[in-house]
């Protein structure tokens, strides 16, 4: 592999960023501190340091979203920008994708990688992964509407499984579902003669959004979601 196509895979910047790295003579192979961006490396034995420190290739890699409203969930789009319009230029963008998905107009917490296996894992039925939502409603969530919600609600033809709901306020909750069915939490709103004004994931599976502000985005590691 080139040291520029490496150091961009890694993280530190586009190719053009890193070339400049490589001629301040931030980058050392083996010790060697004249280097060029098509030196060949071996990126699983070679000794990689910038600015001193060692550098690791990872081969899979996973971003954190805090996704603003306005942009769908998708890796292109002919109509509307997607989330990946939302990814800095220090995310290595290589085969990554979205988990799952958020509506256009739902904020909050979404998850990118580029390890299909796990992708696949996280996003398959079977999964059962907790997803939590930031509800704000239209009319006021009735202790007897938290209650359908909690033991499953039929969304035209398909009934729910159990959810948890923690009551905000009057019109706001958290609702924890662990499935994934198109536009679910808007669903189960309109089977309780309510609507959904807005709507924010704010945790998938261990990964919470915390204090990740609107726009931001966060490397994580494998141990961080599973």
């Amino acid at each position: 592999m080139r040291l520029d196509k490496f150091l961009t895979e890694c993280g530190l910047g586009t190719r053009s960023e890193v070339k400049r790295l490589i001629d301040e003579n931030a980058v050392r192979v083996n010790g060697t501190c004249k280097v060029y961006p098509k030196t060949s490396i071996n990126e699983k034995k070679d000794v990689i340091l910038f600015r001193g420190e060692p550098i690791t290739y990872k081969e899979f890699r996973y971003y954190v979203l805090n996704k603003k409203a306005g942009f769908v969930t998708a890796v292109e789009d002919y109509r509307d920008q997607t989330v990946m319009d939302l990814l800095p230029d220090w995310v290595v963008r290589k085969n990554l994708v979205p988990v799952g998905r958020l509506d256009k107009d739902t904020e909050g917490l979404l998850l990118f990688t580029n390890n299909g296996k796990l992708n696949h894992k996280l996003v398959s039925p079977k999964s059962h992964v907790d997803k939590t939502y930031y509800v704000e409603a239209k009319n006021i969530i009735s202790q007897n509407d938290i209650k359908k919600l909690e033991e499953g609600i039929d969304i035209g033809g398909y009934i729910t499984l159990p959810g948890k709901v923690e009551a905000l306020e009057s019109k706001k909750i958290l609702l924890t579902i662990n499935e994934g069915k198109f536009h679910q939490v808007k669903k189960m709103l309109e089977q309780i003669d309510n609507e959904v004004t807005y709507l924010k994931r704010i945790s998938f599976g261990k990964l919470k959004l915390d204090d990740l502000e609107l726009g931001e985005v966060k490397e994580v590691e494998l141990e961080d979601i599973i």
